[in-house]
């Protein structure tokens, strides 16, 4: 079972606070949505999490602390798909995809590599262009390739930033679906940055709410998801109703400034 532990991490850009002193822990199985307004710092907290990002304070995956591991450590433990990806490439899907592979390939490929890449394809539903160029295929086909490299990675920390939002209604659900089935089945955790926040509710076991770059709120979706949360985060006010345990949000108005 995969822990991971972030503990008072802050960010700057030059002298612009992005993130400061985040504190939280999740393990697996779990998909955990990072949801806030723009420039509440979904994304920058993810590329911490990733390594990408020197920050304050520390994140610890299952005891070791992830800026003292090697990349090709952090590679193999964790996944990351950033917000719209733009690959032109000529290589095909297939090659794309078996690029998930590299951490744990030598010099050659193994049949348990291919195997990985097939079932990836497989469950984001491209396998019947497999053989086309990347550069050929629409922004949201595109968006499901590098999810499936993602998961052929086989990482036990999937880390997803925006991942639908490059995906139509139907696309962006059967992606959502796909991801929810892997932390249960496969006891990942999953931390995803998320615009929509009724597919939040129904796809995440739990939530973070960003405000300014700290934690507002954290815990089940019903239980963060509320009128005066939402308000006071977004500026915007919402009814809120539960169909099948799951709430879902209606805006309303925005609210004026004070």
């Amino acid at each position: 079972m995969v822990r991971l532990q972030v503990r008072d991490l802050s960010f700057s850009y030059r002298d612009r606070q992005v993130l400061s002193g985040v504190t939280f822990a999740a393990e697996g199985p779990a998909v955990l949505g990072l949801v806030g307004p723009n420039g509440s710092g979904k994304t920058t907290l993810i590329k911490c999490i990733d390594g990408i990002l020197r920050t304050r304070g520390s994140v610890d995956l299952d005891g070791e602390e992830v800026a003292a591991l090697p990349r090709s450590e952090v590679a193999r433990r964790i996944a990351y798909v950033p917000q719209g990806v733009a690959n032109n490439s000529r290589a095909t899907v297939y090659e794309t995809v078996l690029m998930g592979r590299r951490p744990h390939i030598s010099w050659r490929i193994r049949e348990e590599d291919e195997e990985e890449v097939i079932r990836a394809l497989e469950l984001l539903g491209i396998e019947d262009f497999a053989f086309r160029e990347v550069g050929t295929l629409s922004g949201g086909e595109r968006q499901r390739v590098m999810i499936a490299r993602a998961l052929a990675q086989g990482s036990p920390l999937l880390l997803l930033d925006e991942p639908t939002s490059a995906l139509d209604l139907r696309n962006g659900m059967e992606v959502l679906e796909v991801v929810r089935h892997l932390a249960r089945e496969k006891g990942r955790l999953v931390v995803m940055a998320i615009h929509d926040l009724s597919l939040a509710a129904r796809f995440c076991t739990d939530l973070i709410v960003l405000k300014r770059g700290e934690v507002h709120a954290r815990g089940s979706p019903a239980g963060v998801l509320t009128p005066e949360v939402i308000a006071d985060v977004y500026g915007v006010e919402v009814t809120v109703e539960e169909r099948d345990g799951v709430p879902y949000i209606f805006p309303i108005r925005p609210l004026r400034e004070e």
